[in-house]
């Protein structure tokens, strides 16, 4: 499992995440998330909001409930084996 770490913008401690998954759909990159490897962690999802030609990457975690369960469903697809509760 990839670790990447993320730098908040607001100057905090950076903080490490597990990907999961990643996907792209309607030109919009996601990764699923965790703080842990352990079985029973909460998982995140994470929305690509950079812009073309950024040298890096800017996420930020989806809040927005339709945007949440729908991306959620294309993950617990990609993860069958995976159990994932919204």
């Amino acid at each position: 499992m990839d670790k990447i770490e993320f730098i908040p913008a607001d100057d905090e401690k950076p903080v490490s995440f597990y990907v999961l998954e990643e996907t792209r759909i309607n030109g919009v990159s996601y990764l699923l998330v965790t703080e842990s490897e352990d079985d029973e962690a909460e998982a995140y999802i994470l929305k690509d909001t950079s812009k073309d030609g950024d040298p890096q990457a800017q996420y930020v975690f989806v809040e927005e409930d339709d945007e949440l369960e729908s991306v959620g469903k294309i993950f617990a697809e990609l993860l069958e084996d995976v159990d994932i509760e919204f």
